[in-house]
């Protein structure tokens, strides 16, 4: 119980900006704890990645994300780096990974082998490529199953922001 307390507690302080992947360890989540956050009903826009250090064009768009994370660092504008490296590789690829190209965007791992019991809750029409990005607010919702540029970001967020 205590595990479960400390990953919820994590992924609130992720959400709310309280942690980055320079400032802690980078946390493992269940599918059930990240669900969560893909239908929240408040007046924010949230920016989901999920990605891979494996994955070519995910490594090419990471930076397009750490740019909009800063740049919207004081609006209400969340971007979560959902990271699908293997959690075996963490110390010795993710993490490097991370502090080498500067991420300081809040990131999870999502520990979940079996992709195919949870990637339609994502988005029905994902067929579990990479890169995947969920960009919503409220109801309103932008999945894109390809490599992301900075306008593609932020053309989505600013038709969002003012639903």
């Amino acid at each position: 119980m205590k595990t479960r307390r400390f990953i919820i507690f994590a992924f609130f302080l992720l959400i709310t900006g309280g942690i980055s992947a320079q400032d802690k360890d980078i946390p493992m989540l269940k599918f059930s704890d990240l669900e969560k956050l893909l239908h929240q009903k408040s007046d924010s826009v949230f920016v989901i990645n999920f990605w891979a250090t494996w994955c070519g064009p995910c490594r090419r768009e990471l930076p397009e994300f750490e740019k909009i994370h800063q740049e919207y660092t004081r609006e209400k504008v969340k971007v979560l780096l959902v990271s699908l490296d293997f959690p075996s590789r963490l110390d010795s690829g993710l993490n490097p990974f991370l502090k080498s190209n500067r991420i300081t965007a809040p990131v999870v791992l999502l520990n979940e082998p079996d992709a195919n019991a949870w990637i339609d809750k994502v988005d029905p029409g994902w067929t579990g490529s990479l890169p995947a990005t969920l960009i919503y607010k409220g109801s309103n919702r932008l999945f894109y199953e390809r490599e992301l540029h900075y306008q593609d970001i932020y053309g989505s967020i600013e038709s969002l922001i003012n639903l």
